[in-house]
């Protein structure tokens, strides 16, 4: 009986870690539906040359993070905090590659 009980809270703890997950497609169409058209407006290309670029400016996921919010905030969008980690997830995984931390 107290097997079953632990297995019930294990089990339960990873569906509300899996709920928990960044969702990488959203994340993406966040991306570009918001910061593409900027992007490459300053940059150049199609909007993402900036995050491969030689002399990024982004060297950790902190910076990516503060750089994410800092975007956020000067276009005045109105994204909660899991939309914010969405689009991180989507750059770091996609452009970044930093270790998870």
């Amino acid at each position: 009986m107290r097997y079953q009980g632990i297995l019930s809270i294990l089990l339960l703890g990873g569906l509300v870690g899996l709920s928990q997950a960044a969702d990488i497609e959203r994340g993406r169409q966040l991306q570009m539906e918001n910061c593409v058209q900027c992007h490459a407006a300053m940059y150049g290309g199609d909007g993402t040359t900036i995050y491969v670029r030689e002399d990024r400016r982004i060297d950790s996921k902190a910076a990516l993070i503060k750089q994410v919010k800092r975007c956020k905030n000067s276009m005045g969008l109105p994204w909660p905090t899991d939309q914010i980690d969405d689009l991180i997830a989507y750059l770091n995984q996609t452009f970044y590659h930093f270790k998870k931390k």
